[in-house]
């Protein structure tokens, strides 16, 4: 037999108090060594455990002396667990890895096969099937067994030989063979005893039919006991009755109010999130009200800022409007005063005609009187009269260029007060225009702000919608991931030390080596109505935990790494290694195959169907044990009781509120939602974002 087992699991036996398991095994030979005391013959003694008849009859006593003793909390039970390889198909089961656990407490001897209750006989049987004989149990050898052996004479050499090679078996037949002449003795012992039985039966029957009488006797006065004594019981019955009736509606009302105030704790959790979550909005609803209120300060002051513009713009439109007046006074002063100095004007041009007259006449008188008086007399000569002559011209030039020095003035300045006049008149029809397009201005801003107002006030109210929103959002993710931990933890304690951390390395190496061709396990895979869910979990057990992968490649680069990093234990379900057999199923309405109520990925359905496709569920367990007797079927009930097709059946409660499937249902719901949630929130975010840039836009505009 090249492949005994694969690998030991011990916990709680002897010096094994925690759980511990050894790694796979060799085919070939295997040595187990270290120091004195460190536990190899309670290793050897715990492979006995299992395979051997050494502990076949315990008694409490030794049952407990085989639990751990030592210091810390007591060890009420204790397991060995083998994992043989069956490759070769030396066990008559159909895996290529068999479990076979031995669990043992105060109270308790039990048998289980891959997770199955199985009881001792079917363990033999499974055992002898494989090769190891009662018979023969020589293929356990303990210690000192072959030094004995070495020591041994030769005539017991020689029995220990036959026994090895099972031919005492015969030789104790022969030697039953030869106990027949002692056994004629005995029958005619017999005969002869028989005959004087005989005459005894006479006498037996004479005394049967005193005896009868006198039971008749019996039987009456009994019976008269009887009915006295069922009167009484009956009347004690009644009673019992009363106080089971009492004592049902007392217990009945104590579950009620420990019902009710398991649901008043849990109002209370929920009423106490719901503050922790009130009191969080309520701090974020302050901080955002400090920030409308900042906000709101600010818009307060641009709206004073445009109302002190408005206010300026029509002071400066009253300044303009008094300079307007005042210059149309300067202007009229300016006409009036040119008005008053036109007429002077005229005048000193009428005397100025008049002087230029009156030299003209002068100089023509002066021309006649030198012409009369003549000037050889009056002068000596030319240039005396030219010199006197050019001296009255001067005398007469200088008032002369005063006059028009001054005209020349009087016409700049009426020149420069036409131009100023036209200035103002533009001006003033600049300014009235300006005043116009201001007062529109004006117009179109004030529509503009209360426009702007009003939309304000709209998104005021979008945001404090939102911010609500997002609250309760927040609220509901904080509740979801809270239900996701919790059902995290949950999931983690139903789960196996081993097998938990074993699916957590599978994880994250996937995930470091980006492996693809890992589809999960079948409890992650796996979708079905909650009404099935211990159905479902009673009949994979542990293969919920199975990792399903598309070839055994992978599971063996997974295995290898599992093995270098320490990283617990994983069963993987090849694909390709996969053969699924057809199952014919009873057309019966009491009965429907398992595999027909679960959801799962059509590419994983070979997994699938290796681990329900043989179980069926049964109306009750009367219906279960037909079928499974006439099929060759597991079926098992909606309860979780189960009847197996080689006929053993397990039944009993099953805590529903720790169901695997369950919590994993809440895992995955919890994730989809408060990502669904996550996605409504950042969106929730993005618009607050755009209504607070709208919130700068009207602060920029104001």
């Amino acid at each position: 037999m090249c492949k005994l087992y694969w690998m030991i699991i011990i916990e709680g036996f002897k010096s094994y108090k925690e759980e511990v398991s050894t790694d796979p095994f060799s085919p070939k030979i295997n040595c187990v060594v270290g120091a004195n005391g460190s536990g190899k013959t309670n290793f050897f003694h715990a492979i006995r455990f299992v395979l051997s008849d050494l502990f076949q009859n315990l008694r409490s006593e030794d049952r407990q002396a085989l639990l751990h003793e030592g210091a810390g909390h007591q060890v009420m039970s204790a397991f060995v667990e083998i994992v043989f390889d069956n490759s070769d198909n030396r066990i008559p089961v159909d895996k290529e890895e068999v479990r076979l656990r031995r669990t043992i407490g105060v109270k308790k001897d039990e048998y289980f096969l891959d997770g199955k209750h199985v009881t001792k006989t079917e363990v033999m049987n499974l055992l002898e099937s494989a090769g190891f004989s009662r018979s023969n149990p020589y293929y356990v050898v303990q210690q000192g067994k072959i030094a004995s052996l070495t020591l041994m004479k030769d005539s017991e050499r020689l029995d220990l030989l036959k026994e090895i090679g099972g031919t005492r078996v015969y030789e104790e037949r022969r030697r039953e063979s030869n106990k027949r002449k002692q056994i004629d003795q005995v029958v005619h012992f017999l005969e002869e005893r028989l005959r004087e039985l005989d005459e005894e039966k006479e006498e037996l029957k004479k005394y049967q039919q005193l005896d009868k009488k006198i039971r008749s006797l019996e039987y009456i006065i009994l019976e008269k006991e009887m009915d006295d004594a069922a009167q009484k019981l009956r009347e004690i019955e009644d009673a019992r009755n009363t106080v089971s009736e009492k004592s049902a509606n007392m217990h009945n009302k104590i579950l009620k109010n420990h019902d009710r105030v398991k649901e008043l704790d849990k109002d209370f959790k929920t009423f106490s999130k719901a503050i922790q979550g009130l009191n969080k909005d309520k701090e974020v609803i302050e901080k955002r009200r400090t920030e409308a209120l900042k906000i709101r300060t600010q818009l307060e002051l641009d709206l004073k800022d445009i109302e002190e513009r408005i206010s300026g713009d029509i002071r400066a439109k009253d300044d303009a409007a008094r300079q307007l007046k005042g210059l149309r006074k300067e202007i009229q002063d300016s006409r009036n005063e040119l008005n008053t100095i036109r007429p002077l004007h005229n005048e000193k041009v009428a005397e100025e005609e008049g002087f230029i007259k009156g030299i003209m006449e002068c100089e023509k008188q002066l021309s006649i009187l030198y012409q009369k008086q003549g000037r050889a007399t009056q002068f000596a000569s030319k240039a005396a009269r030219d010199k006197w002559l050019q001296r009255e011209i001067d005398d007469l030039q200088r008032p002369l260029s005063s006059h028009l020095g001054q005209e020349k003035k009087i016409q700049e300045e009426i020149q420069q007060l036409k131009d100023e006049e036209n200035k103002m008149d533009f001006y003033i029809e600049e300014q009235k225009a300006e005043s116009k397009r201001l007062e529109l201005a004006i117009s179109k801003i004030q529509e503009e702000f209360n426009r702007l107002r009003i939309q304000r006030d709209e998104l005021q109210d979008k945001r404090k919608s939102l911010w609500k929103t997002e609250g309760e959002l927040s609220a509901e993710i904080d509740k979801l991931r809270s239900d996701l931990v919790k059902a995290k933890k949950s999931l983690d304690h139903a789960t196996p030390g081993d097998t938990r951390r074993g699916l957590n390395s599978v994880d994250r190496y996937v995930n470091d080596h980006n492996i693809e061709g890992v589809f999960g396990s079948l409890l992650e895979l796996i979708e079905c109505d909650e009404k099935f869910y211990t159905a479902v979990e009673v009949t994979a057990g542990n293969s919920l935990f199975h990792v399903v992968v598309a070839t055994d490649d992978i599971s063996s680069r997974i295995i290898r790494y599992l093995t270098s990093e320490k990283g617990g234990r994983v069963t993987f379900i090849p694909l390709n290694r996969v053969n699924v057999q057809r199952v014919n199923y009873p057309q019966s309405s009491d009965v429907v195959p398992l595999l027909k109520k679960l959801k799962f990925r059509s590419d994983c359905s070979a997994a699938f169907q290796q681990v329900f496709s043989r179980t069926v569920i049964c109306r009750d367990l009367d219906v279960a044990t037909n079928v499974a007797r006439a099929n060759g079927l597991d079926c098992i009930t909606l309860e979780g009781d189960q009847v197996s097709k080689k006929g053993g059946m397990t039944g009993g409660f099953y805590d529903s509120r720790r169901s695997k499937l369950k919590f994993m249902n809440i895992i995955k719901q919890s994730k989809s939602s408060i990502l669904k949630k996550t996605d409504e929130q950042d969106k929730i975010s993005r618009q607050l974002q755009d209504i607070l840039r709208g919130f700068f836009f009207l602060y920029f505009f104001f």
